[in-house]
C-alpha cells in the first residue's frame, strides 16, 4: 500500500468553512466512486492566512499505477476542477507503508 500526503493551502482563508463542507460532503462521499483509494483524511494544519499550508490529506492508495488509472476519470477531473478553485498543492509526499502498521484496540 502506499500513501500520498498533500499540503493544502488554500488561495483565500475566508473560504476555509467552504472548503472544509466541500471536504466533508462532496470529497469523501466520492472516495468510493475511486477504487485505488483504501482511506483518504483531511487535517486542518492551521487557520492563519500566512501560514505555508493550512490542511494536510493523506491518501492511502492500492498502488500508484490503479491511482493514476483512477486520476484519468471524469469523476476525479470533477474533483480537481472545485479544489482548484479554492486551494493548491503545495507540497506533495508519497511512499510505500512498512508492514501493517499500528492501530490501537
Amino acid at each position: 500500500m502506499e500513501t500520498i500526503i498533500h499540503k493544502i493551502r488554500l488561495f483565500d482563508i475566508a473560504q476555509a468553512d467552504a472548503f472544509e463542507s466541500w471536504v466533508q460532503n462532496v470529497d469523501y462521499a466520492t472516495c468510493p466512486d475511486l477504487p485505488s483509494v483504501v482511506r483518504f483524511d483531511v487535517h486542518r494544519a492551521s487557520l492563519e492566512p500566512n501560514a505555508p499550508y493550512h490542511y494536510v490529506e493523506v491518501i492511502k492508495i492500492t498502488d500508484r499505477a490503479a491511482f493514476d488509472a483512477d486520476m484519468e476519470t471524469s469523476t476525479f477531473a470533477g474533483l480537481v476542477q472545485a479544489f482548484s478553485r479554492m486551494a493548491e498543492v503545495v507540497e506533495e509526499l508519497a511512499g510505500e507503508q512498512l508492514g501493517s502498521g499500528y492501530a490501537a484496540g
